[in-house]
């Protein structure tokens, strides 16, 4: 025969089990911005470009906001990429002779530097307690 406590920490787990997963985030709102400078907007390039850019957003755990500017001046295609995530921001710059070639460069250059950004974060360490701080807390232990 089972106690009422023992069901009740049985069920307690259970709600601590549904409560986890379903606090996940499925996917992370991302807004893309395509600013168009000096060229006709094209539903095709705007299309391209949210293809290559929507995999930054899944990577960032927050929200966040992708602007993207690209110029044409005679045969020089130009783009400018700024993400801006919280406090985080990414910006890269480009120029080539193919606007889609732009929007390819520019999504490997950001990719590039989230990359680096999250290994720097995973390789983050705790700062551990120097020799003077655990002494002192020895002493302090000691004395009381």
């Amino acid at each position: 025969m089972k106690s009422k406590a023992s069901e009740g920490n049985h069920v307690g787990s259970r709600v601590r089990k549904a409560s986890r997963s379903g606090g996940k985030i499925a996917a992370t709102a991302t807004a893309l911005t395509v600013t168009f400078r000096h060229v006709e907007p094209t539903d095709a390039i705007r299309r391209y470009a949210e293809r290559k850019l929507e995999h930054i957003g899944s990577r960032l755990k927050r929200s966040c906001s992708i602007h993207l500017i690209l110029t044409v001046d005679k045969y020089r295609h130009h783009g400018e990429v700024t993400v801006k995530c919280g406090r985080f921001s990414l910006t890269a710059q480009d120029e080539t002779k193919d606007l889609y070639a732009v929007i390819d460069l520019l999504a490997a250059k950001v990719g590039r530097q989230l990359k680096s950004h999250l290994a720097k974060l995973a390789t983050q360490r705790v700062r551990t307690s120097s020799a003077g701080e655990v002494l002192s807390a020895a002493e302090d232990f000691t004395n009381t």
